[in-house]
C-alpha cells in the first residue's frame, strides 16, 4: 500500500524569474526513477504538495501539461519560509514532490464544444495546462474554438510572456490580454478582467467557461459569464481555499462537507451554489 504522505523524489531542472517583481519564480522538475514518472499521470487542473527537504511542503497547481512529458512545472511566488527556500534553490537541488492531487477540469466534457478561459495574475497555472493540452496536436481537433481571456495589474506580472506571445501568432485559439491601468508603452486593452469578458462577449452557445483567479476577479467575473447565458452547469471554477495535507485529513480546507484539496479544487458554479460562501 502507498503512502500518500510519502514524496517522490525529484530534481530541480531549472529555477527562472518570471515576472518584473521577481516575486514569482517558475521551476521545472524532472523525474529521479523512470517508474515515478509513469505512475505520475495527471490532468490539467491538478495539483501537487512540493516539499522542501528541511523546511516544510506547500501544494501548488501543476503548470505543465500531461502531453509535456519528463518534467512537472510549477510557477511560485514568495510568500513564506517553503517558497522562500524555493526561490532560492540552486538547479540541481533534490526535493519531493507527493501527488498528482485532487480532480480536474472536465475536459471530456467540454470536447466538441467551445471552451472560454478566464485567468487573472498569478493564478494562472493550472490555466496555461490546460491551453498547452488543448493545443496539442493530438488534441486540438477534439475541441471546437478557444478564447483565452488574462488579465494582470501590468505588463511585467503576465506569466508566461514568450509563449503567450507565441500563442497570440496562432490562428486556432484567441488569446487577449488586459491590464487594470493605462501604462506607457501598452497597446493592449486595458480594464478588468469582469469588464474586459463583457466587452469580448464570448458565445455561450455550446460553450463551457473554465475560471480561475483572485477571489475577487471570480466574484465579478461569474455574474458576467451567467448575464452572457453560461449555465452554472457549465461556468468551471478552481477554488484557491488554503490547503494543508491534500488528502482530504486535516480539514483546513473544508466548504461546508466539501473538502478542496479531496473533492476539489475544480467545481462548477451549480456545485458552489449548493454550498455555503465560505469560499
Amino acid at each position: 500500500m502507498n503512502n500518500p504522505y510519502l514524496p517522490l523524489p525529484m530534481r530541480l531542472e531549472k529555477n527562472f524569474i518570471e515576472t518584473e517583481d521577481k516575486n514569482i519564480r517558475t521551476f521545472t522538475l524532472t523525474f529521479v526513477n523512470k517508474e515515478d514518472e509513469e505512475k505520475f499521470q495527471y490532468m490539467p487542473g491538478q495539483f501537487a504538495e512540493v516539499c522542501v527537504y528541511g523546511k516544510g511542503e506547500a501544494p501548488f497547481g501543476i503548470a505543465s501539461s500531461p502531453t509535456e512529458p519528463g518534467k512537472l512545472v510549477f510557477s511560485v511566488m514568495k510568500v513564506g519560509k517553503v517558497t522562500t527556500a524555493l526561490h532560492d534553490m540552486p538547479e540541481g537541488t533534490l526535493l519531493g514532490v507527493r501527488g498528482p492531487l485532487g480532480n480536474y477540469y472536465p475536459l471530456e466534457e467540454i470536447e466538441g464544444k467551445d471552451l472560454v478561459i478566464v485567468g487573472g495574475g498569478f493564478a494562472y497555472t493550472t490555466l496555461r495546462s490546460t491551453i498547452a493540452y488543448i493545443l496539442n496536436e493530438k488534441n486540438r481537433a477534439r475541441f471546437g474554438k478557444l478564447t483565452v481571456i488574462y488579465g494582470a495589474r501590468n505588463p511585467g506580472l503576465f506569466l508566461y510572456k514568450d509563449e503567450i506571445a507565441e500563442w497570440q501568432k496562432r490562428d486556432d485559439i484567441e488569446f487577449i490580454t488586459t491590464i487594470d491601468r493605462e501604462v506607457p508603452g501598452w497597446t493592449g486593452r486595458v480594464g478588468f478582467i469582469p469588464a474586459v469578458t463583457e466587452q469580448v462577449a464570448p458565445s455561450s452557445e455550446n460553450s463551457y467557461a473554465i475560471v480561475c483567479g483572485p477571489p475577487v476577479m471570480i466574484k465579478f467575473t461569474l455574474p458576467v459569464l451567467e448575464k452572457l447565458g453560461f449555465p452554472p452547469e457549465r461556468i468551471v471554477n478552481s477554488l484557491e481555499n488554503r490547503m494543508k495535507c491534500g488528502i482530504g485529513m486535516c480539514g483546513r480546507c473544508n466548504v461546508g462537507n466539501k473538502f478542496v484539496c479531496k473533492d476539489g479544487p475544480v467545481f462548477t458554479l451549480a456545485q458552489l451554489q449548493k454550498l455555503p460562501g465560505e469560499y
